[in-house]
């Protein structure tokens, strides 16, 4: 007697998600089940779950503090502020006139081309409208106003109309494709190095040079930068992205966790050496 033939991927994956949640716990829940089963890849999972806690979160859970804000000031000329674009390598600045709180637009780093195609420049005639939010605006909401405004970045401001800080875009987005959190949460986690059972080691972007040279027997100078994070960024020569990946000095750095402005995590491996 032949045996019943076995049901495919999707049959399973439909009868499992059959099983209808009660609340969002048990949804999630059934979506790393299936994960487990092989029903969900990893990227898959982690978009899933994104959207859900985007759904959740608010302005203020992610914005860049005020304190943190990168802004240009109406009264800087421009020959002051271009090296300064230059260095944070952003694609939108807030500009202020006298202090944070004075917000008059926003100036776009690509508008600065006509400053060096020697044309008549002045900032503000290049200034675009900026957008104002509460802290309180949900992430979902916010989102949507992106896409149908075709904005970019909005100025987030507290309950009495102070600033309060800046988000893009890109940080909602980031919300939702960010990587899928290994069993344990290495961002908590106390040690800066963490030695992998392949022989690889994850590294966190602010481990400083001492102590990766220490850890790893290398020799790298602490002169110019602080951090391995300040050190792998000079060697692309940018701000990496995630799966990036580059060598030097007999080892091999891999981007695990980066967003619009810095690096987090690294894997690094160690190279014969020739």
């Amino acid at each position: 007697m032949d045996e019943p033939e076995k049901p495919g991927w999707l049959e399973r994956l439909n009868a499992w998600l059959l099983r209808e949640p009660e609340d969002r716990g048990q949804l999630v829940e059934l979506l790393h089940s299936s994960y487990q089963r092989n029903l969900l890849d990893g990227d898959a999972l982690s978009m899933i779950e994104g959207v859900l806690h985007v759904s959740e979160m608010q302005v203020r859970d992610i914005m860049i503090p005020r304190a943190q804000m990168d802004v240009i000031d109406i009264s800087d000329p421009p020959e002051k502020f271009i090296p300064f674009v230059i260095e944070t390598a952003h694609s939108r600045f807030p500009v202020i006139e006298g202090n944070k709180d004075e917000v008059i637009g926003i100036l776009l780093a690509k508008d600065l081309l006509r400053y060096y195609a020697g044309e008549e420049f002045d900032v503000r005639d290049m200034l675009r409208p900026a957008v104002f939010i509460p802290e309180a605006k949900r992430l979902n909401v916010l989102l949507k106003e992106f896409r149908s405004n075709r904005n970019h970045i909005a100025i987030v401001v507290d309950e009495y109309g102070g600033v309060a800080g800046v988000v893009t875009i890109e940080d909602v987005l980031e919300q939702i494709v960010g990587e899928i959190e290994d069993e344990y949460d290495f961002d908590e986690a106390v040690d800066n190095i963490i030695r992998e059972r392949n022989g690889y080691f994850r590294v966190k972007a602010l481990t400083e040079i001492d102590d990766f040279n220490e850890m790893l027997g290398a020799s790298f100078s602490d002169e110019d930068f602080d951090t391995v994070g300040g050190l792998v960024t000079s060697r692309f020569g940018r701000l990496p992205k995630r799966g990036e990946q580059i060598s030097f000095d007999n080892l091999k750095f891999t981007v695990l966790r980066a967003d619009s402005r810095r690096l987090h995590t690294l894997l690094v491996e160690k190279l014969a050496v020739a």
